[in-house]
């Protein structure tokens, strides 16, 4: 893409800039809306401005992801309902030896689930439980939640599966499954060893926390599982509302009471007693959430897969779905929605086309050299215009290089962006969704609630990235 015109440069340009800020410092003095308001603020400039046409504008709104998040927030719900946090709690804290045996466990468990149930999933689902498994131990929830964030990204990296951006790459390059998880697991698992040592040797003295010795495996979840969602903290009504799984009645203080509404029940539940209905309704959670991850893996359409999901468990669980619905962070759709527009619109400005243009001729993935410098080119623009945009900015430019080299370097190339616009995520807070979804979920909880700020975040993300990112390279496609 050419470079716009001057005015439509720096106009775009002051927009993407309102974006950062608002982001980077949600509560200004001076414009203190916050992130989901900056987003939309940045997105209305860039119609104003002109930059990018109200039509274009509802275009780059990406609502498969959307409906990816929507869907996943509901899934998450019915699962914390049955029962998953709980079990995953006792996983973790089996034999746990303390704080940094735990962050290690929260590394490991979160990289695998990522590459099966995606980045954003797994931080929709696992951030509050995080919260409340550091605060059962008394130990600081930042290295626990740099430890989600980034293990999800790296974990992610391994299948096409894992990200948007590694859908896109397996769908035009058309590697297949098997190839792709083989070409990146070796730097996959490099890269979250290499993330967990960092996370260690930066808090070591933080994780020292209470002996799991003097924690009860049965208890430790048990206040994640009678709280609330950690999107409902802005939105839920001091009313009492049912239980989506089991019926009973939640008020603001986590009570629960038994409060059947028999009138909304099937009549086939009816007859059932209260435990055999439980049951039924944790195993059908399970079950469907097994077959949408299978899904995946054969290549269904992930949106409407975790759709379909979604809504088979509101409807077999037989009552109004409004208090699962509720549950649901529509200010984080939101704020997704504001920054697709914005991110369009500054591609449409021609800044990113030109930094490529600029950098190809000494990006070519032949020589380490140029290797070094088409990574440090996908990292700044993933970071930039995020690594959707940028994995279909390079991807054909990329290969289309490599295709001089030798077939197996177009395979390389195309893993190489796969790895590093994965990696990148981990440099800053906007760096990807997944760092997002932590940040205002952790901001959000009803409990234990913590704001892990852009610097926080950049700390640890800037030397994490570089050094993670220079470790997976040279095991890219070596199996």
């Amino acid at each position: 893409m050419a470079l716009a015109s001057l005015p439509k440069v720096v106009l775009g340009s002051m927009a993407f800039a309102v974006f950062w800020m608002m982001a980077v410092f949600p509560s200004v003095p001076f414009l203190p809306i916050g992130r989901t308001a900056g987003s939309l603020l940045s997105a209305v400039l860039m119609i104003v401005f002109h930059v990018i046409s109200p039509d274009d504008a509802y275009a780059s709104i990406d609502l498969p992801i959307l409906g990816l998040l929507f869907s996943t927030m509901v899934v998450g719900g019915y699962l914390k309902n049955a029962g998953m946090f709980k079990h995953l709690g006792t996983l973790l804290a089996w034999k746990s030896q303390g704080g940094r045996d735990l962050l290690c466990r929260v590394c490991v468990v979160t990289a695998l689930a990522s590459a099966l149930f995606t980045n954003d999933t797994c931080c929709v689902v696992l951030t509050e439980f995080v919260l409340e498994l550091a605060a059962e131990r008394n130990l600081p929830a930042k290295p626990f939640l740099l430890a989600l964030a980034s293990s999800a990204n790296i974990g992610s990296s391994a299948t096409p599966i894992g990200n948007p951006q590694n859908l896109v790459i397996a769908f035009n390059s058309k590697i297949s499954f098997p190839k792709f998880l083989l070409g990146i697991l070796p730097a996959m698992l490099a890269g979250m060893a290499v993330n967990m040592v960092m996370l260690l040797c930066m808090y070591w003295k933080d994780l020292e926390g209470v002996s799991p010795d003097a924690v009860e495996a049965g208890k430790q979840m048990t206040s994640v599982e009678e709280g609330r969602s950690p999107s409902i903290a802005s939105l839920k009504s001091p009313l009492k509302s049912p239980h989506p799984l089991n019926g009973t009645t939640v008020n603001d203080d986590g009570e629960s009471m038994m409060e059947e509404n028999l009138s909304t029940k099937h009549p086939w539940f009816m007859q059932c007693t209260e435990e055999r209905r439980k049951l039924f309704l944790k195993s059908f959670a399970y079950i469907v959430t097994v077959g949408m991850v299978i899904a995946y893996m054969v290549g269904l359409n992930m949106s409407w897969t975790a759709i379909t999901t979604a809504i088979a468990l509101v409807v077999v669980d037989f009552r109004d779905a409004e208090p699962c619905l509720v549950k649901v962070s529509y200010s984080l759709l939101v704020f997704f929605s504001g920054m697709f527009i914005t991110v369009s619109g500054f591609n449409k400005t021609g800044l990113p086309s030109a930094i490529w243009n600029f950098m190809a001729p000494y990006s070519k993935v032949d020589s380490a050299g140029g290797i070094s410098v088409l990574s440090i080119i996908i990292l700044l623009l993933s970071n930039l215009a995020s690594n959707v945009p940028t994995v279909l900015l390079m991807g054909n430019e990329v290969a289309t290089a490599a295709a001089l080299i030798s077939p197996a370097a177009v395979t390389r190339s195309w893993l190489l962006l796969a790895w590093v616009s994965t990696v990148a995520g981990n440099l800053s807070l906007l760096g990807s969704a997944a760092n997002l979804i932590v940040c205002e979920q952790a901001r959000r909880a009803p409990r234990n609630a913590y704001e892990l700020t852009f610097w926080n975040h950049l700390i640890f993300g800037v030397p994490s990235t570089l050094i993670v990112t220079a470790v997976g390279i040279p095991l890219i496609g070596k199996m």
